[in-house]
This record gives C-alpha cells, sequence and structure tokens, in this order.
C-alpha cells in the first residue's frame, strides 16, 4: 500500500483518521499501532514478525541501558549498546547485502575456476533500512542521557513503526519525538495544515515524478547501441528531475500525516537543486539520513577535527557508507566515493559554500553543482558498472542523431512538467515550497493553497484513479 494508491486515500487513510479522532485520548498511540502494523503487513506480509522482533529487541536493551546509565555500569551498558547495533546491522545486512555478498564471491572465485555457491535469493523487507536506524537511534539516545526509555512498550512500538515514516522515511531520531508520543494536543489547524502538506507532497509525486518517470524509465530500458546522446541526456534530466520530486512528495506526504496525528516530523528537504555546493546539498538532501550519519558515526570519528588526512579519511568512510546504505552493490559504492571526492574537494579547496553571500556568482555556483549531481545519477541509477560506462560514454559521444527510441514516449505534457520541475532550481535559495504552502499566512500562500485544493489536487485523484501512477522510488532502498 502506498500513499499514492486508491487504497490508501480512499479507504485506509479516512478510517484511520475518522478512528483516531473519535477514539479517547489514550486510546490513540494503540489505534495508530494497529493501523500501522496493518499497513506494513499490507506491503511486507509476514515479514511483519521481523519488525516486530526488532520493536521488543530494542524496547528491552533500552531499559537495560538505562539501568546501566542510572548504576553508571559502564561495562553493562556498553556490552548492550553493542549487541544492539551489532545485531541490528547484521540482520540489516543480511537481508540487504547478502545477495551482493555471495555473487561477489561468485564471480571472484570463477576467475580461478572454483564452483559458485548454491543460494536461495534474500528478499529484501520494505523499510528495513529505515526502523533499523531509529531503533538503533533509540538505543543510542538512551545511553547518552538524551532521552527516557519508553515504559509502554505501544509507544515504543508506534514510535519505531508510525505508518506515516516507516517505509521510507523521514528517519526519525527518538530524541527528537519522545515527548510528541507520550503526549500531544492535536488542533484543528494541525490537521488542516497537515492535510495541505500532504496534498502538496501527492501532486509533487503523481503530476511531476511520474511524469518526468515515464520519460526516465524508458530511456534507461533503451538498448546503448539504440540509445542515442540526446536521448540519454533527456534521461537523466527526467531522472534528477523524478527522484528529487518522488521522494521530496513521500517526504511532504510524510509530515503532512504525521501533522493531521499531532506529530511534527523533521524536515527531511530543503530544495537541494538550489544548493550553491556539495557541502550544502548534502544539508538539504535527505536531512535525516545525513545528519543520523553525522551524529552518530562522523562526529564520533571525529568528525572535522584532526589533521587534514584523518578528516579525509572521515568524510571518505561516511560517504561511502552512505552510499552502501542506499543499496547492495558495486554501483552505490562508487556513487558514494564519487560524493566523498567531492566533499573532500571542496574541503581542501575552501569551496563549500553554503550562503549566496559568500559567492560573487550563486546563479553560476547553483548550475555547477547541479551538473555534478547529474555526473553521479547514471552509477546510481545502472544496474550495474558496465552499464553505467555506457551510459557515460552515450552522454559524450556527441554523435546527435535525434531522440530516437526515446521520442514515441516524449509527450508535450511530460516535457512540460520536467521542465517546471527543473525550473525550481532557479527559486530563492531559502525557499521551501512545502512549509511556505503548508504555514504561510500571506495572500500569495492563500491563493497557492486555493489552487492546491481545488485544482492541482483533484487533477492528481483523477490521474491515480486512472491508474497512471508509480511506486516510490526509495522503497527499493
Amino acid at each position: 500500500m502506498v500513499f499514492s494508491s486508491i487504497t490508501f486515500l480512499f479507504f485506509f487513510l479516512p478510517l484511520v483518521v475518522a478512528v483516531y479522532h473519535v477514539a479517547p485520548r489514550p486510546a490513540r498511540n494503540t489505534i495508530l499501532l494497529i493501523a500501522s502494523l496493518l499497513f506494513y503487513l499490507w506491503g511486507a506480509g509476514v515479514f511483519v514478525l521481523l519488525l516486530m522482533g526488532a520493536i521488543a529487541a530494542n524496547y528491552v536493551v533500552g531499559h537495560l541501558v538505562a539501568a546501566a546509565l542510572e548504576r553508571q555500569n559502564r561495562w553493562l551498558m556498553g556490552l548492550c549498546i553493542t549487541a544492539s547495533v551489532i545485531t541490528s546491522l547484521v540482520i540489516l545486512g543480511w537481508f540487504k547485502y547478502a545477495n551482493f555478498f555471495v555473487e561477489a564471491v561468485n564471480d571472484f572465485g570463477g576467475y580461478f575456476g572454483a564452483a559458485e555457491f548454491s543460494w536461495s535469493h534474500v528478499i529484501l523487507p520494505i523499510g528495513i533500512s529505515f526502523y533499523t536506524f531509529q531503533s538503533m537511534s533509540y538505543v543510542i539516545d538512551v545511553s547518552r542521557g538524551k532521552a527516557k526509555p519508553m515504559r509502554n512498550p505501544i509507544d515504543f512500538a508506534l514510535y519505531v513503526s508510525f505508518f506515516p515514516q516507516l517505509i521510507a522515511g523521514p528517519i526519525v531520531r527518538f530524541h527528537e519525538i519522545d515527548g510528541q508520543i507520550r503526549k500531544r494536543n492535536e488542533r484543528w489547524d494541525d490537521f488542516t495544515e497537515g492535510t495541505i502538506r500532504f496534498a502538496w507532497g501527492l501532486v509533487k509525486k503523481v503530476v511531476i515524478a511520474d511524469a518526468a518517470g515515464a520519460v526516465q524509465v524508458r530511456a534507461f530500458e533503451i538498448p546503448i547501441d539504440e540509445l542515442t546522446t540526446e536521448a540519454a541526456w533527456i534521461g537523466l534530466f527526467a531522472f534528477t528531475v523524478q527522484l528529487y520530486f518522488d521522494f521530496s512528495g513521500y517526504s511532504d506526504m510524510a509530515i503532512g500525516l504525521g501533522r493531521m496525528f499531532g506529530f511534527k516530523l523533521p524536515e527531511n528537504f530543503r530544495r537541494p537543486y538550489a544548493s550553491l555546493s556539495f557541502t550544502d546539498f548534502w544539508r538539504r538532501w535527505h536531512i535525516t539520513l545525513s545528519t543520523w550519519f553525522r551524529d552518530y558515526l562522523f562526529f564520533p570519528m571525529g568528525g572535522s577535527r584532526g589533521s587534514t588526512a584523518k578528516v579525509i579519511f572521515n568524510i571518505a568512510v561516511l560517504f561511502i557508507l552512505v552510499g552502501i546504505w542506499h543499496g547492495a552493490g558495486w554501483t552505490f559504492l562508487i556513487w558514494g566515493a564519487y560524493n566523498a571526492v567531492l566533499m573532500i574537494w571542496e574541503r581542501l579547496t575552501n569551496r563549500n559554500f553554503t550562503d549566496p553571500a559568500t559567492v560573487k556568482s550563486p546563479v553560476r555556483r547553483r548550475i555547477i553543482t547541479v551538473f555534478m549531481l547529474m555526473m553521479g545519477w547514471p552509477i546510481f541509477m545502472c544496474p550495474t558498472v558496465s552499464t553505467a560506462i555506457a551510459y557515460y560514454v552515450r552522454l559524450f559521444d556527441f554523435e546527435f542523431h535525434g531522440t530516437g527510441a526515446l521520442g514515441p514516449w516524449l509527450a508535450p505534457e511530460n516535457i512540460a512538467l520536467m521542465i517546471i520541475g527543473g525550473l525550481t532550481v532557479f527559486l530563492p535559495h531559502d525557499f521551501y515550497g512545502g512549509v511556505w504552502i503548508m504555514s504561510s499566512r500571506t495572500r500569495a500562500a492563500t491563493l497557492a493553497r486555493a489552487a492546491l485544493l481545488f485544482v492541482a489536487l483533484p487533477w492528481t485523484l483523477l490521474l491515480i484513479i486512472s491508474g497512471t501512477f508509480s511506486p516510490f522510488i526509495y522503497f527499493q532502498f
């Protein structure tokens, strides 16, 4: 069940909202927990047992860590944290990376004539990367004294499995939301603002991301020997637009859904394609993931302190792990290394701009940053390194023969929507559309909300009913 499906929009969500708001306040977390588990069961089936196991294990470990902290027993606390983190990473590693590891071993052994391992393909449970990181943050936050452990197991289970952000984030760290789970005051303004934010994200996903996706999918499916330079660049631009509007649209919907139930989830995107540098980009793209790695990995490693060599090492490790987190494959590792190289280069040359006042030509800096981002997307998107290399060759062989096999899929409305998505690069650096349309009280924002609710949203619902929606890209990570 995805947010942009008929089942979710017309059955699941209205029912949950109605039951939640008529129920007595003490029962509301239980209602949300039941809804969240049913939501996950619908999409993941038996893997709901794995989710429930993670919830139970981390609930117990959290209390053990709190008890050890209170008694100042550092040995026991360290043992509990280590056991929890290693167990979480082993489970995540098994489901996410076992297939890749066996394939790599078989490929390596093949060079020496070794027999291949017989292997049953491991199925990746949806959302495991996200709820594993949330569970780990609970244990770590409790150990650092940032939050008290949850006494009520229902409240803790809701933290891990809350359906708006269960499948693809935002990654909510425990200390950011524990107070809201324990006690919150739902207001009518929260519900209306949440509805607007959800509608905003739904339009971004179904109208713009899916239009770009229709082009991107065809471009990357064309055999390399039939792919023209024009088609390769159009496909790359389409993916650049699709990835952002798809994932940021999901985050907008998650934030909006959370607000409907009285939760204020953290922002996950701040117009990353308006970034002035890669440093600026990673402060604006998938914010909850980058801050998770920063606070739980980069800073404990030493962060930006120490010698230049030490800082370079820390950055390299950080971004290689960010790449691997996105998927099991050499392509993701290389994409992470690509980001590391750009971040290191910016640090060494002092070009890690984040403020338009610090650069002479901010528009030029934005264009350069987006171009360098686009250069990383083929290795991110293509299934193999060889396919990505072939795609790069097509981008730069400059043999122009028209759009070729992509031509029939370049509908005028798709091209127009892709261009609209691309033009957001030139909006003001600090303009955040989702926040503005949800909460601004200016006349322009009021008119934008009216256009969203009475024009864009009905159009989007018609597209969904007609069956033209597609799954979210980040579900596969």
